[in-house]
This record gives C-alpha cells, structure tokens and sequence, in this order.
C-alpha cells in the first residue's frame, strides 16, 4: 500500500447491529459519551472479550489495545491472577453490604505504598472519591469554594462540570446545563500550571476558599506535565491559606509506580483520590488522608457518605491480585521502559512526516497532539488539529490499533504489550502519518 491510499475498513456488522439496537434503549447507545466516537467518526466499538494487550470485538477484530479501559488495565485484560480472585469471590457471594476483611488487606495495601495516607475510604468511582473529598475538605475548613483548573476532569459531579476536561472537552461542552448557577459560582477554575492565577484567586476570595484540586499529571485534556514549581507552590498556597490541596490520582496512582506519582514529584497533598488501578478493571475508587483529617468522616465525624456497594468484596478481591502482582521487581521498569520506545517512535514518526505535533508523556502515558506549538495547559491543548487527529485515529483503527476515541486523552501502554506490539505500533503510525501528510487539511 502507499502512503497515499487509505486502509480498508474491517468488516464490523454484526457490531453495527447491536449499536443500532443499543441506540433504542441507551442514550446514545452508550454508558459514556466518549464512546459514540462522535469527534473522531466512524462507527463505535462493540467489545466482546479482552485478554492481555488485545480486545475482540462483536465481529471477531482483534485490536492492539491502547486505551486499556482509560488506565485501569496496568496487568492487561483478564490477566489470570485477577480473574480467579474474582471468579473465587463470586463462589463466596458478591455483595454483603457489612465490612469484609478484604477491605481491611486492601486498605493496607495502599497505605503501606503510600505512607503519607493513614486512612482511605473505599468508594465505587472516581466520581464518588473526589465529590467526598471536596465535602470532606469544605466540612473540615468550615469554608464553600474550591479552585480548580481548566482541562482538569474530576468526575462529573456538579462541583466539577466547568472548564473541565475529558469527554466535557472532546464534546465542546463548557458548561453543563442541570448545575445550579449557584453552585457552579462556587468552583474557581485557573489554567493548568498558572501559579499567579491561583495566587490572585487567594487573595480575591481571603479565608474563603477550603481546598484545591488538581490531577498531579493532568491526563484528561491529553498529558500535560506540571511546570516545575507548580505542584508545590499550590502546597504552599494552601498551606499558607488554611486550605486543603487534594491531589486527584484517579489515573496517575500506581500508574508510575508502585504508589502515587506525588512521591515522584516531591509533593504531598492532604487528601488523595484513586481509582482505576487499585481495582484492577472492576469499579472501586478511594479517598485519603491522614487519620486527622479522615477522622472527620462518619462514622467518627460528622462528614457524612456511604454507598452500598462500597467495598465490594469482588472490586476488593480483584484490587488486592492486583496490588500483589505490582510489587513485583521491574514490572515497571518494563513498562515505562516499552511506553519510552513508542514515545521516541511516534516522535520520529511525526518528524519524519513533516508533521507539526507535540508528543507529551510522562511514564506509562502518554498524547499525540497535532500542534506545533508547546500544550502546557488548556488552551494549548485546544488549539490542536482535532480533525487530523480524528483521522489518525481512524487509520491506526484500521490497522487494528485502538487509540483513545478523543484528542483530549491519553494512550496507555500495558504490562501485557510487548517489544513486537510497540514495533507495530510505530511502523504503523509511520505509515499512517504520511499517508495524513499527503492529504489536503481539513
């Protein structure tokens, strides 16, 4: 084939058929909006299987897997030991709504790889966590805003649902209709590494604002790395301030190794979110903190969230294989090791095309943005060609290779990828990325 011919399309009827279905009785035939692939076109996926680095879909295309259900599959799909966790779980009973000692293990599985947290909250998304710990935070100061930052995504609870990123960003949606004005007046949002902005925000609204949140690598507008600086000098704004920093490590945590990425970065927040990785594929999510500040919480204080599901013992089950199977030596040497050589890949690639992009990663994740300029924070990140990446998204598709359906994502390479995967991976994207020079821009 050359550089100049697009590659056929596989065969996805069947696949076709159940979306036309789905459209009947789910909204939009999905349980999340990125999944329509209304920015990037083409026909959404129907998946029917996955194992380790690949999915299979309704039609039987296998699909070189990049997306890893948005982070959460560090091991792979189905990786044995996770599964018969759960598949033993389940013989035992799947809910009991009273504690468990799996929630105890797991608990200690997290604190021991993050010492600076002394108690979690279990919770069943990543929604829940950061919602609580936004609760927790204006219950302990006595205080009602937040300051957040443009792009960042943390969940889609109302006090989230401005300037945010992830699917409100690959959407166009700003502003989400259904949040009270009152409440949306509540969150502050500052562009992503503007330190002055949060510093200004703090003295507009003196003794007034109860915490910070930020996504330590911000990942949900694609990757954005902190400026150096950044990170502590909202520690030491807050601290200044009396406000709490919570650091959203729903994505990052255990993503770069074997605990939060703040341990990298030579900070620490005073509560923490996670989710995705510590439930290896199943929903759990979790909030934490010093024991001061999670005291705070009900039972022990007057803070109050529950949820029947929380502390599943399946998502417990599955959290604590998983856990077990990240302590071991160089698993993640080994992925940040292979994701290295698909970032330089893809560099090439682009150079080689002549084509004007910027490729930002940090470990494990990692973006394609088609701009020729720097993407430091929000605005950055939108000024990339969506059209183009769209159609990237598609040839790489086509080729078998599953990139995330939106610009305003990231790509996450697997324990279960191999040498050979990423190989493929870049000589695809070498073919791709010229046949894309070739074309006139959209």
């Amino acid at each position: 084939m050359s550089a100049t011919q697009a590659k056929a399309k596989p065969e996805r009827r069947r696949s076709r058929e159940i979306f036309e279905k789905a459209e009947k009785v789910l909204v939009g035939g999905v349980n999340s909006p990125v999944r329509a692939f209304r920015s990037v076109g083409g026909e959404p996926l129907i998946i029917e299987k996955g194992s380790g680095q690949y999915l299979y879909d309704a039609d039987g295309n296998e699909l070189l897997d990049y997306v890893c259900s948005w982070g959460a599959m560090l091991l792979g799909h189905a990786h044995p030991a996770v599964s018969a966790a759960i598949a033993e779980q389940a013989r035992r009973g799947t809910s009991f709504g009273v504690t468990t000692e799996l929630e105890l293990q797991l608990a200690t599985l997290i604190t021991k790889a993050i010492p600076f947290i002394e108690k979690v909250r279990f919770v069943s998304s990543g929604t829940e966590a950061t919602m609580s710990a936004v609760r927790l935070a204006r219950g302990i100061t006595k205080r009602d805003f937040i300051i957040k930052f443009e792009g960042c995504y943390h969940g889609h609870a109302d006090s989230f649902l401005s300037q945010a990123g992830s699917g409100l960003l690959t959407l166009g949606i700003a502003e989400c209709p259904g949040v009270p004005q009152a409440l949306a007046a509540l969150t502050l949002n500052v562009p992503y590494n503007d330190l002055p902005g949060v510093e200004k925000l703090f003295s507009e609204y003196k003794g007034r604002i109860a915490a910070v949140i930020v996504e330590p690598v911000a990942a949900n507008m694609g990757v954005v790395l902190p400026k150096e600086g950044f990170l502590q000098g909202l520690r030491d704004l807050t601290r200044k301030n009396g406000a709490l920093l919570i650091i959203d490590e729903v994505i990052t945590g255990f993503r770069l190794h074997n605990g939060a990425v703040q341990t990298l970065l030579g900070v620490q927040g005073d509560l923490t979110t996670m989710g995705k990785i510590i439930g290896g594929g199943v929903p759990v999510a979790a909030y934490g903190g010093s024991a001061e500040l999670m005291n705070n919480v009900a039972p022990l204080g007057p803070v109050y969230q529950a949820g029947t599901l929380a502390g599943n013992p399946l998502a417990m089950s599955a959290g604590i294989a998983t856990m077990g199977e990240l302590a071991k030596p160089g698993l993640y040497d080994g992925v940040n090791a292979l994701a290295k050589k698909l970032v330089h890949g893809l560099g090439n690639a682009l150079a080689g095309a002549g084509i004007p992009a910027q490729v930002n990663s940090m470990g494990s994740l990692s973006t394609i943005f088609f701009t020729p300029e720097p993407v430091t924070d929000h605005n950055g990140a939108r000024n990339s060609d969506t059209k183009r990446y769209a159609r990237y998204f598609r040839e790489m598709l086509n080729r078998g290779i599953f990139l995330a359906p939106s610009q305003f994502e990231a790509a996450f390479v697997s324990a279960a990828h191999t040498p050979a995967d990423i190989d493929r991976t870049i000589s695809s994207a070498q073919e791709v990325l010229k046949f894309i020079a070739a074309q006139p821009r959209e």
